[in-house]
């Protein structure tokens, strides 16, 4: 049984009752009557909207309008409902296809934001590079002022060689004075092996513990050079053909530092036996020194014009000997990153300081050798004849030792890297 309204006789959608003639009635119908005539139009009595009572019901199912009883009023309301669903979907068609030109307009300037970002990142790196290498900063050494006039290669830095400032009686006196007590120790040991070094036989049992990859640049790959930290072993120096040196510590497994600078592959590393610094040559002829703690080049010595092919530290610990294809070999002061002394010579391929740091020896393939002293005004060179080879005096003895030394330092050193696994 359905409730039906006595104004309208269909089934109302908000019901309610009138207390004065009990009967149904739709709420807006009857309260527009209400406000018309003020009374019930049943009975006629007085009746107010506060007097109406609802009446909660389902909701009802209204009948079919008297249209829809037939066939054709049927397909019509369904041909307008089709109509009217078709015109829906093309409009989610047109909002579907807005949509997707908004989003591919957003991808595109995505894209090229993320390129523009990789552009800047790539110059701020470069240019943080570029600081790195010319800002002088305070240290362990001071660099060396350039001046203006000097022209500006490649990185802005001046490409001119430095001026030879000569062995001065000081330099010479401070050289004879480390080579006396370093003389004396000597003498003290002896000439018994001592029995903390590794014997020759024992280098053979040697066994890979570890391996380190990733120190360089896996597009440039090869380690050319490599040292160990005399004072802590656990810290390995390598220059790489990606033209970077690396420490690294070994008992960390980190980065200490990666010092960039170098334009060309770096092919000699040293690192110093007392400060936290570290020099670098390379074929690009600059020879460099690191601040291992800064991160930074704190020096950069230009003492030749070719590539240099050896670098060796005075027993000092305050100047660098190297050799160049230039055909020149130098000693420069690591303090001030001039060049002390040059000497030419057509031979000199590799070099060493002899560990009392008095004379200096330089050899090339097949055992060419060369000995050279500290003098009044420089080093005076002597080359070994054949006889001296096989008899060599006292001082040309400690120089053919001191080759026969550097020789098995590389060889050592090759072995370690070997050893470590460190991109070679």
């Amino acid at each position: 049984m359905s409730l039906v309204c006595a104004i309208s006789n269909e089934v109302p959608e908000h019901p309610c009752v009138s207390p004065v003639s009990n009967q149904v009635f739709e709420r807006r119908l009857i309260e527009k009557y209400i406000a018309e005539n003020g009374a019930d139009p049943i009975s006629g009595q007085p009746l107010s909207e506060e007097q109406l009572i609802d009446i909660k019901v389902s909701h009802p199912i209204r009948p079919k309008a008297p249209s829809a009883t037939s066939i054709p009023a049927i397909l019509k309301s369904l041909q307008d409902e089709w109509d009217a669903v078709m015109l829906h979907s093309f409009t989610l068609r047109q909002q579907l296809q807005t949509t997707r030109q908004e989003l591919s307009h957003a991808l595109y300037q995505h894209d090229a934001a993320c390129r523009v970002i990789a552009r800047l990142t790539k110059e701020v790196t470069a240019a943080r590079e570029a600081l790195a290498t010319l800002k002088p900063q305070a240290g362990l050494i001071a660099p060396q002022a350039t001046p203006a006039s000097q022209p500006a290669g490649a990185g802005g830095e001046a490409m001119e060689i430095s001026e030879q400032i000569g062995m001065t009686p000081e330099i010479i006196q401070k050289l004879q004075d480390k080579a006396t007590v370093l003389t004396t120790e000597r003498k003290k040991r002896g000439k018994t092996v001592p029995e903390e070094l590794v014997r020759a036989e024992d280098l053979g049992k040697y066994r890979q513990v570890a391996s380190h990859a990733g120190l360089h640049s896996a597009s440039i790959p090869g380690i050319l050079s490599l040292d160990l930290c005399p004072t802590d072993t656990n810290k390995v120096l390598t220059g790489g053909a990606d033209k970077n040196v690396v420490v690294f510590d070994r008992r960390e497994e980190q980065i200490v530092a990666t010092l960039k600078g170098h334009t060309k592959k770096v092919s000699s590393v040293i690192y110093h036996p007392a400060q936290s610094v570290v020099f670098s040559a390379s074929p690009d002829s600059t020879i460099r020194v690191w601040s291992v703690s800064g991160g930074n080049c704190v020096q950069v010595i230009r003492a030749h014009e070719a590539s240099v092919t050896g670098l060796s530290l005075h027993a000092t610990g305050d100047y660098l000997l190297s050799s160049s294809e230039d055909q020149y070999w130098a000693f420069s002061d690591i303090q001030t990153g001039r060049v002390l002394t040059k000497v030419t010579d057509e031979t000199a391929g590799c070099e060493l300081c002899h560990p009392e740091g008095l004379s200096l020896g330089f050899y090339q393939t097949g055992y060419q050798g060369r000995v050279a002293h500290p003098g009044q005004t420089g080093f005076h060179g002597s080359r070994l004849s054949e006889e001296e080879k096989d008899e060599p005096s006292m001082p040309d003895r400690e120089c053919l030792r001191t080759h026969h030394l550097h020789k098995k330092r590389k060889e050592i050193c090759k072995t370690v890297c070997k050893t470590m696994h460190l991109n070679m």
